[in-house]
């Protein structure tokens, strides 16, 4: 047990259960906030048999890199080929969308991010391309009490 509590973080960290898309916000072994989240659907979508893409979160421990208020999405080509759009070219006004991370984002480094979704009721289940989606009050206090440099642990 005293082996085990020398290991917990002493600043505040981020734990995901990618298993029960369920999240606990934490600060030693204090569980300040907790709730559903979103994680990956680990559904593939195939343009041809060569190229591929499996929405997976990414499970470990990662670090919260920076974070930003009103972000912006920029799709990657999966986004088009899953609406069975054209890809438009890599810096196409097509490809910049302002409505869909929310209100605040953490970057997890890969591509993969914290954000908001426009789906609140499909909080708690495995919907996402990778991300890990929160519900409106969840993450802006997540936001304010995770700062760069934290540790997510992913499971």
């Amino acid at each position: 047990q005293k082996l085990l509590m020398a290991k917990v973080p002493r600043a505040t960290y981020l734990v995901i259960n990618t298993t029960e898309n369920k999240f606990f916000l934490r600060s030693g072994n204090q569980t300040l906030r907790s709730g559903f989240c979103s994680t990956g659907s680990i559904t593939v979508l195939k343009k041809s048999e060569q190229e591929k893409w499996i929405f997976q979160t990414p499970r470990g421990i990662r670090t919260v890199r920076g974070k930003t208020t009103n972000p912006v999405w920029k799709k990657p080509d999966w986004a088009f080929v899953e609406e069975g759009l054209p890809i438009p070219s890599a810096n196409h006004s097509s490809r910049y969308d302002y409505a869909t991370l929310g209100d605040y984002a953490l970057n997890l480094g890969d591509g993969y991010l914290i954000h908001g979704t426009l789906y609140q009721r499909l909080l708690g289940m495995p919907v996402t391309h990778g991300c890990v989606r929160l519900g409106d009050d969840d993450l802006e206090f997540v936001y304010k009490n995770l700062q760069p440099g934290a540790k997510v642990f992913i499971y």
